[in-house]
């Protein structure tokens, strides 16, 4: 079947096979069981080193908040405060502006990025199964639409190439320019600082004209195509965004503050090497005291802590799901069983989860904080206490 609407196509496959037979669907699941012992362990792995990052994390920015010094003046380096700890804000400056000869367009600032986007057939599927007289059958509906894409999408793969099929490259490429030396008054960042400058912006081109005959602007594009509004496949349209404006512009205004906190070394600010074992090398937009700096980088530590251990709590769950799926396909001839069994293994499978999450997070917590770790270790039980109660006496007897 096969319809076109417009720049979209559809067209619906349908696949059948037998029905797997109770020996083909158990290896299925022993290898099912196999990967949830490997994401299980995982889960394991990340929960205990993600609590002792944190812990680390947290200590290192009470040391720093501790030995940190404010620089009177950022125009100035002073030998007193070689190696040590120093906190600062103030401008960003570059030594030469960045620019795209190829769209005759420059700009003052410490990143520059050109992006590029293709006209192409984007393939999206869509599929449902059913049984039918004793066999699986599998219904596909393939769609097509163009797209504007920053990647080649490969049509070789896809279900119905001919029709959809796109460019194998591009004929410009994407790139982001970073200016080799960046500056807040007389220090020089560090790398590691550069690379914490990612707040991108979208870089109007309305003041500039078109580059070439075979280059159309419009809005904040430069078209590859002879016309925009009716793109065909293999058109291209390049925009362009900057970060850490380093100079004033007017059009964009002042050049962007930063507040860094970082050690002394000479002009340049390098990373400190906390006694926790962690590295201090923190950056952050705005004109921000040191209090305000260290109180942001520890709600950062507690935002990604709660998040790993989340995804560490999901893994383990996963995990316990593949490795218990066996005793649903054991009983899966039984509809009944089958729905009682699979409700049975996912409350099992989330308290088993749940307890064990907690008590591997107290276990990173047993070298640091001893008494909070006894305190989530008997949290640990709660959900198995929980489960218990909820069993009928005769039952537990």
């Amino acid at each position: 079947q096969f319809s076109d609407t417009g720049s979209r196509k559809e067209h619906v496959k349908i696949t059948s096979e037998s029905k797997p037979g109770f020996l083909e669907r158990l290896s299925e699941t022993s290898g099912g069981m196999l990967m949830g012992l490997v994401t299980f362990l995982l889960a394991f792995y990340l929960l205990f080193t993600n609590e002792g990052r944190a812990l680390r994390t947290a200590k290192s920015l009470d040391e720093g908040l501790s030995l940190v010094i404010p620089l009177d003046s950022i125009h100035s380096v002073s030998q007193q405060n070689e190696g040590r700890l120093v906190h600062l804000s103030g401008a960003l400056s570059t030594s030469k502006p960045l620019f795209d000869p190829s769209y005759g367009l420059s700009i003052q600032a410490v990143k520059l990025k050109r992006n590029v986007e293709m006209y192409q057939w984007v393939e999206y599927e869509d599929s449902k199964e059913y049984e039918e007289n004793g066999e699986i059958k599998k219904e596909t509906k393939y769609s097509y639409n163009t797209e504007w894409k920053s990647e080649v999408v490969n049509s070789r793969n896809f279900d119905k190439e001919i029709g959809h099929k796109n460019p194998s490259a591009m004929a410009v490429e994407s790139f982001t320019a970073v200016s080799p030396n960046v500056q807040v008054g007389s220090f020089v960042l560090s790398k590691g600082l550069v690379d914490k400058i990612d707040d991108f912006k979208r870089l109007s081109l309305s003041n500039l004209e078109d580059p070439h005959a075979d280059v159309t602007r419009g809005g904040d594009y430069f078209y590859h195509s002879e016309n925009p509004r009716r793109p065909e496949v293999g058109d291209l349209r390049v925009s362009f965004f900057y970060a850490g404006l380093s100079g004033d512009d007017p059009h964009l205004g002042s050049a962007d503050k930063v507040t860094v906190i970082a050690r002394q070394r000479g002009d340049q600010l390098v990373p400190y090497h906390t006694k926790s074992g962690d590295v201090l090398e923190i950056l952050q937009p705005g004109d921000l005291s040191v209090e305000e700096v260290f109180q942001r980088e520890h709600h950062s530590n507690t935002m990604k802590t709660w998040a790993l251990r989340a995804a560490g709590w999901l893994s383990m769950f996963v995990g316990i799901s593949l490795m218990t799926r066996i005793f649903y396909t054991l009983v899966d001839w039984f509809p009944v069983v089958r729905d009682l069994v699979n409700i049975g293994l996912k409350a099992f499978t989330f308290c088993v989860a749940t307890s064990l999450s907690l008590l591997t997070i107290s276990v990173g917590w047993l070298f640091y904080r001893p008494l909070w770790a006894l305190l989530i270790a008997s949290l640990s039980l709660v959900p198995i206490v929980v489960a218990r109660s909820r069993v009928p006496p005769k039952k537990q007897q």
